[in-house]
Formats: structure tokens, C-alpha cells, sequence
């Protein structure tokens, strides 16, 4: 069975938040990247439970979820992929505690996890990814 994964669109400040990763040793031709806050969805949870989770883990912040805007397969990951828009309720940026932030050794080789919001503007400057979100995200979020 795929895995399943969950991310959040969330916008913050005149731009998004996003994870940024740096240093990903595991990765060679991927070493300073951003990508959508998330992670897999726990047992006997729903989508929209598992983004909210995700994004408290990661980010300090608590969300409310709007609407999925985007799925995908990926055979590279062997996983199923659902993006959600949310809106940011409350909480201090920056303060998640999750499992990435634990200097566990199961994430020694996945390099840095820095949360970072990233103004509008600048959103298609950047190394995001996936690229296939990346274009519908920049379509309906950036040139709209």
C-alpha cells in the first residue's frame, strides 16, 4: 500500500510558509530546497487532521483547513500526495517541535528543516518542490 502524505498552502505575512532543507545528505543533486510543510498520515486519521498535526509539528502554528487544492502520485516515493489550502489561526511561528527537530539519527542525512515564509514575489525564485505543484501553486496563488 502507498503511503499516504499530507501538506499544507498556508499563507502568512504577504507571502507562504514553507520548509526550508538544507544540507540533504541523502539527496546529492538535492541539497537546498523548499517544499510544502507535512508528513505522513498517522493510523485512523483523516486528511485534513493529519495537515493540521503536520503543520503544528513542524511550524508551532495552529490552522484551519480550507480546501484540498492538489493531489499527486509519486512512484520516486512510492506515495500519494494531498495539498491543502489553510489558514493560519494562532501560534508563534518557528516553534514546532516535531520529530525533525529531535536530533533524532533517523534524520541525520535529511540535512536542516528551517521554517521560513517566503514573500510572494520571491515564491518563483526559489527551489520548490514538487515542480508539478510548484506550477499549478504559482498559477493560482502568485500570477492570479
Amino acid at each position: 500500500m502507498k503511503r499516504i502524505r499530507v501538506a499544507g498552502i498556508i499563507p502568512m505575512d504577504d507571502g507562504f510558509a514553507f520548509m526550508h532543507r538544507v544540507g540533504v545528505r541523502k539527496r546529492k543533486e538535492l541539497q537546498d530546497y523548499y517544499t510544502f510543510p507535512g508528513g505522513g498520515l498517522e493510523k485512523n486519521e483523516s486528511l485534513e487532521e493529519g495537515v493540521i498535526r503536520e503543520i503544528k509539528e513542524e511550524f508551532g502554528i495552529n490552522v484551519k483547513v480550507i480546501k484540498m487544492m492538489y493531489e499527486m502520485e509519486s512512484e520516486i516515493f512510492s506515495q500519494k500526495e494531498y495539498f491543502f489550502l489553510c489558514e493560519y489561526i494562532d501560534g508563534e511561528f518557528g516553534t514546532g517541535d516535531g520529530p525533525e527537530f529531535s536530533n533524532n539519527p533517523k534524520y541525520i542525512d535529511s540535512g536542516k528543516f528551517i521554517p521560513e515564509i517566503i514573500k510572494r514575489e520571491d515564491v518563483e525564485k526559489i527551489l520548490l518542490l514538487p515542480e508539478e505543484i510548484k506550477e499549478k501553486f504559482v498559477k493560482d496563488f502568485i500570477k492570479k
